[in-house]
C-alpha cells in the first residue's frame, strides 16, 4: 500500500484561479481588494512568509502592502499603525505576522485589529464566532486543512480525528472544524500520556507541533488521512514535517508532503479571506458584483 499524496501546490493553484475570477469582478466594480501585512522585527522566516503572501496577492489581483517596523517598536507604535489600517477604507484585510518580539503582547495587538479586517481569523471575537459555529473568518491553516481533506472525498462524519498540537493558530481551530464536520475529535498536546495510543486509532491525523519527524510510521493507522502542518530542519539541513514521511507513505491512505503540502493552502486561504472581506465591503456599499 502506498499513500496518495495530497498536493497542496496543485490544490492551491486551483483555488487561486477561482479567487482570481472574484478579484477581477471586484476590480471591475471599482473595489481593489487590499491586504496590509505588518512585519515587526528581522525574523528571516517571517520575512519570507510575508514576501510569499504578497507575491500571491499580486498574482490574483489583490493590492498588497507591507508595513515593516523595527524589532524594538513599542506597543504604542504598533497599535497606532493598526489604527491607521483599520481606518483605511482601501484595506480589507490586515495580517500581523507572528511571532512578535518579546516586548509585544500578541493579544493586545490582535485585539486592536478590526474583526472585520482580521483575515487571519485570530481576533478573539472571530475565534469566538468560530467556536459558536458562525465563523466570520476561519484561521488560514485550519481552513486549508479542511480544503485538503475535502479534496480527497474523505467523509469525516463519524470518523476518529486526532489533532496533535493545541495552538490557537492551528490546533484548536482545526479541532473545532473537524468537530463541526462530524468527526469525533481528540486534541493531544505536550502533556498527553501515551500519544501513540491516540494517534494509532485516528482515521484523520493532523500534526502541528513543529518537532521534526515526531510521528513515526508505527503511530499511524493503516489507511488514515495524515495532514502534516509542522516544518523543521533535519540534522542534514532538509525541510521535514512532524511526520516521518517515508514511513507514512507505507501506512496512510493520504498524506501531505513537506514542503508543498499545507503551506501553499495556508496562503490560498489568506487570499480567500481577503476577497471575501472585500466582497462584504462591496455589499455594504450596495455595489453589485
Amino acid at each position: 500500500m502506498t499513500a496518495l499524496i495530497i498536493d497542496g501546490k496543485q490544490l492551491a493553484q486551483q483555488r487561486r484561479a477561482e479567487w482570481k475570477l472574484r478579484a477581477d469582478r471586484l476590480n471591475a466594480a471599482g473595489i481593489a481588494p487590499g491586504l496590509a501585512a505588518v512585519v515587526i522585527g528581522d525574523d528571516p522566516a517571517s520575512k519570507v512568509y510575508v514576501r510569499n503572501k504578497i507575491r500571491a496577492c499580486r498574482e490574483i489581483g489583490i493590492r498588497s502592502e507591507e508595513h515593516a517596523l523595527a524589532a524594538d517598536s513599542t506597543l504604542d507604535i504598533v497599535l497606532a499603525l493598526i489604527d491607521r489600517l483599520n481606518a483605511d477604507a482601501g484595506i480589507h484585510g490586515i495580517l500581523v505576522q507572528l511571532p512578535l518580539p518579546a516586548q509585544l503582547a500578541p493579544l493586545a495587538v490582535l485585539e486592536r485589529m478590526s474583526p472585520e479586517k482580521d483575515v487571519d481569523g485570530l481576533h478573539p471575537h472571530n475565534l469566538g464566532r468560530l467556536l459558536s459555529g458562525h465563523a466570520r473568518f476561519v484561521p488560514c491553516t485550519p481552513a486549508g486543512i479542511m480544503e485538503m481533506l475535502k479534496s480527497t472525498g474523505f467523509d469525516l462524519r463519524g470518523k476518529e480525528a486526532v489533532v496533535v498540537g493545541r495552538s490557537a493558530l492551528v490546533g484548536k481551530p482545526a479541532a473545532l472544524l473537524l468537530l463541526q464536520a462530524g468527526a469525533t475529535v481528540t486534541l493531544c498536546h505536550s502533556q498527553t500520556a501515551d500519544l501513540a495510543h491516540h494517534t494509532r486509532r485516528a482515521d484523520v491525523l493532523v500534526c502541528a507541533i513543529g518537532k521534526a519527524q515526531a510521528i513515526g510510521g508505527e503511530m499511524i493507522k493503516f489507511g488514515a488521512a495524515v495532514i502534516d502542518v509542522g516544518i523543521s530542519r533535519s540534522h542534514e539541513g532538509k525541510l521535514v514535517g512532524d511526520v516521518d514521511y517515508g514511513a507514512a507513505l507505507q501506512r496512510a491512505g493520504w498524506v501531505t508532503p513537506v514542503p508543498g503540502g499545507v503551506g501553499p493552502m495556508t496562503i490560498a486561504m489568506l487570499l480567500a479571506n481577503t476577497i471575501v472581506s472585500a466582497e462584504r465591503h462591496a455589499a455594504k456599499q450596495g455595489i453589485a458584483l
